[in-house]
């Protein structure tokens, strides 16, 4: 469906988009990831995160920033290359969660291995949702974007103010757009250059949230027992509907004007008044 063709002649935005919006609202500010295992698990995730050994907790932090780095590599080198189009969510879910499966095979030996391959296909999946919302994947802009999906709406132990999808946003949309113009003027990054740690280290601090959470999870005797392959299916579900969400507003924002759309949003968030308790970083 053509969305530009729903557009009413005064500028005003169309029931069929007033919805859409509302819809993305709620999928950004409100991701219940943590809550949504629990329904899994029996019990809050959260309350497990506390007791992982500290030893854990080290290499969960170190494989965490593995997989965002290598992500930051592939949006950068190779995102629009081999990304097919109109792809079904389903599928990636299914190639995420036989990954999973692997990985709970081995346990957590394999992590280090196990989280850079499911966020790199995470990636992938989550740049055909931006393909199918009109977004053009050989701009970096737009493969940053997609990055970006890994640290949006996910609630991080600084969002004391009820700090909303735009305000996380701007933060990682200024740091996206200092690494494409180092990546414009020296072709490469590493994981050294200050710019590139910051973006990194912003992704890193919320994305490793919900590792933690799939990780606490996967030591409740029930959802453990389920195994690597569903924690990785509700991770991929998780994260699809934070990117339908981030891209449904970028597409609105390119038919109505990025202001339009953000005092829309912002009016909905105060009907939603989601509850934003501070939370202890894991990872």
């Amino acid at each position: 469906m053509n969305s530009t063709s729903l557009v009413t002649v005064d500028g005003k935005m169309t029931e069929a988009h007033r919805l859409e919006l509302e819809t993305a609202v709620n999928l950004l500010e409100n991701p219940h990831f943590a809550a949504r295992l629990a329904e899994y698990a029996g019990q809050p995730v959260n309350a497990i995160v506390d007791y992982l050994p500290s030893g854990f907790n080290r290499r969960l932090r170190g494989s965490v920033r593995s997989a965002i780095f290598r992500c930051l590599e592939i949006a950068i080198e190779s995102l629009d290359e081999d990304v097919e189009s109109n792809g079904p969510d389903w599928l990636s879910k299914v190639m995420i969660g036989m990954a999973g499966g692997v990985g709970g095979f081995f346990g957590m030996i394999a992590l280090p291995i196990e989280l850079p391959l499911t966020t790199a296909l995470m990636l992938r999946s989550i740049a055909e949702i931006a393909r199918a919302e009109g977004e053009d994947l050989s701009k970096m802009e737009t493969r940053l974007a997609c990055l970006e999906v890994f640290a949006l709406g996910v609630r991080g132990p600084k969002d004391k103010l009820n700090i909303d999808y735009y305000a996380t946003r701007l933060v990682l949309t200024r740091l996206t757009a200092d690494v494409a113009a180092l990546v414009s003027e020296r072709g490469a990054v590493s994981a050294s250059t200050p710019i590139i740690a910051k973006l990194v280290g912003e992704i890193v601090g919320r994305f490793g949230l919900v590792v933690s959470d799939m990780s606490a999870a996967s030591v409740v005797p029930f959802l453990g027992a389920l195994g690597g392959a569903t924690l990785n299916v509700i991770f991929a579900d998780h994260f699809h509907r934070v990117a339908h969400g981030h891209f449904t507003v970028r597409r609105l924002e390119r038919i109505y004007g990025a202001e339009a759309i953000r005092a829309r949003y912002r009016h909905s968030t105060r009907a939603l008044a989601p509850s934003r308790r501070p939370r202890k970083l894991a990872v």
